[in-house]
């Protein structure tokens, strides 16, 4: 079918349903929902017969959902309406949740239900929440919806507040008097319970030595206690940890409180927006190692299996910065003087990495010297991984990646997927050529041809995509704990396995044929060169598109590469 889909962005669920409907043979065309008149002419230009919404905060006109079927994708399950439904959903510490496709009409959120589907709901933030099960519960609902509607015979189901199975109610928006923290009052479990609440946006609004902040992430802390309620007790590469009545808890970011007629604020750790409040306040380390072991915030934890070790990551929002590139590289060098034969990277859930972190950089005295700082320190990280030639190492995707990110991955032996990751194997939406040693990496996986149109087509692509051309390895189903316990065994059978030994050697050789046909550092400094000219040449578009995602700058017009309807990917 001719399919459109209308968002308010083009992001993770939206580009999830979006690759996901492709790859079963439906022509897919995107609008963002910027305004009626490109909504209508939108509908105009590609006459879709369906038209799916993953992700709107406002509604599609009256002349497009009265003539054509419009359904909307909610969060939440059958009967919940209002526009903060997983932050209701998180601070009251609901245990299921679900999400509901119902037909646009008049009343938000009150139209004919075509499909529902229900999930357990993890201990973990609203993003990360919404990128996992409700991702995966919206794909499995939208691709139920639209068989039915492709069928002719389904029948959509009124909303009825009697039937058993509505468990939903109307809320209103989540405003902040009651997402506040009262210090003196709330424990560990209430405290964390609101920061998740409203971990990317829209954030907990706070006040911290005089001034207002919004606070971001929430993390549980075992060993640190203090007498007052509300103060920072230590940091840690950039967090803070505050006392709680009962506790303690690490928050990564802040994000300071417009001044009204001032510039726009966006996220940063907040141990950098604090810095001059933190002289008096100790830096609490702790190994990768002896995280994995305790239930404390840090950004790396190390654990041996058997002849198997794991490196794993999750850096807020999926971006790495300079510092946080070299505490990676530094922990790598350690899991990789280990005794083990395999070395797994990546997060147990959520993001592999989206590469350089552009919120450190825009909030940089000099962005452009942080830029080129950030890259290379992402390039020393894969030079690591590429020159490791004593271990099988493998990149296990529980997530999406994207950018540098995504490149990173490719320098493992091996890269596994599970089969909801989107990735985005391109640089061009911000202005940038790339390195990582894309260049060495990327078409001797897919071929130079097919390198050249992922890169500049700038299309995501699903995991089964992804395996067809040869950019992963494997994919695996499931939620994120059942790819992870598929990765164990996996990791653990290619250490076994009698073919090891040989396999190490002909890496070896592989590698060292590589180096002499073209040294690594050769594809680096080509690279660099053009990054360079990217970072510090004036008439780059680079720093213009950086600011303009930080900010979150709306576009003013969907991009065109979106706009056509697009077919299943070969």
């Amino acid at each position: 079918m001719r399919i459109l889909l209308i968002a308010s962005a083009f992001n993770s669920l939206t580009q999830r349903v979006h690759t996901e409907l492709r790859e079963r043979g439906h022509q897919v065309a995107v609008q963002l929902a910027l305004g009626d008149e490109q909504m209508r002419a939108a509908v105009e230009r590609t006459d879709p017969e369906l038209i799916v919404c993953p992700m709107l905060t406002k509604a599609v006109p009256r002349d497009i959902w009265s003539t054509r079927t419009v359904l909307i994708v909610h969060p939440g399950p059958k009967g919940d309406r209002g526009p903060s439904s997983l932050d209701w959903a998180i601070t009251e510490g609901a245990e299921r949740w679900g999400v509901t496709v119902l037909q646009a009409v008049e009343e938000m959120d009150a139209g004919d239900i075509w499909a529902s589907v229900e999930f357990p709901v993890p201990d973990c933030g609203k993003s990360e929440l919404y990128r996992g099960e409700v991702a995966d519960a919206a794909v499995e609902a939208v691709l139920l919806a639209v068989q039915r509607f492709e069928g002719g015979l389904f029948t959509p189901e009124p909303l009825d507040y009697d039937r058993p199975d509505v468990h939903g109610e109307l809320r209103p928006f989540l405003r902040q008097e009651v997402r506040r923290i009262d210090w003196e009052q709330d424990d560990t479990a209430t405290v964390l319970r609101k920061l998740r609440a409203a971990d990317s946006q829209p954030g907990v609004l706070d006040e911290l030595y005089g001034r207002e902040f919004f606070l971001h992430g929430g993390h549980p802390e075992d060993r640190l206690r203090g007498p007052v309620p509300g103060a920072v007790l230590a940091t840690r590469d950039g967090a803070i940890c505050r006392a709680t009545v009962d506790g303690a808890v690490w928050i990564p970011q802040l994000r300071p409180r417009r001044i009204p007629g001032g510039p726009a604020t966006f996220k940063l750790p907040a141990a950098t927006v604090l810095a001059e409040e933190l002289y008096r306040v100790r830096e609490v380390p702790v190994t990768a190692e002896a995280a994995a072991r305790r239930d404390t915030w840090s950004e790396l934890r190390y654990r041996e299996e058997g002849d198997v070790g794991y490196l794993e990551f999750a850096h807020a929002g999926g971006a790495v910065s300079t510092e946080q590139c070299r505490r990676l590289l530094a922990a790598y060098r350690e899991a990789a003087d280990r005794p083990t034969s395999v070395l797994v990277l990546g997060a147990p859930r959520d993001f592999y990495s989206n590469g350089i972190q552009l919120n450190v950089i825009e909030g940089a005295a000099f962005p452009a010297l942080e830029s080129w700082e950030n890259i290379n320190a992402m390039d020393d990280f894969v030079e690591a991984v590429l020159t490791t030639t004593d271990k099988v190492t493998v990149a296990a995707l529980a997530g999406n990646a994207a950018a540098g990110g995504l490149m990173a991955a490719l320098a493992a032996d091996e890269v596994w997927c599970r089969d909801s990751a989107v990735l985005n194997p391109h640089y061009r939406l911000m202005g940038l050529y790339g390195s990582e040693y894309w260049t060495y990496t990327l078409p001797r996986r897919v071929g130079a041809e097919q390198a050249e149109r992922l890169t500049t087509e700038a299309l995501p692509i699903g995991a089964e995509h992804a395996r067809r051309i040869g950019l992963v390895d494997r994919t695996a189903g499931g939620d994120a704990a059942e790819f992870r316990r598929w990765v164990a065994r996996e990791a653990a059978r290619i250490a076994a396995s009698p073919e090891l030994t040989g396999r190490l050697v002909d890496k070896k050789r592989s590698r060292a044929a590589d180096e002499e046909e073209k040294p690594l550092a050769a594809y680096r400094e080509a690279e660099l060169r053009r990054m360079h000219a990217n970072f510090y040449r004036a008439d780059e578009p680079y720093h213009a598109l950086r600011r303009d995602f930080v900010h979150k700058v709306c576009p003013v017009a969907t991009p065109e590469h979106l706009t056509g309807l697009l077919g299943r990917p070969e």
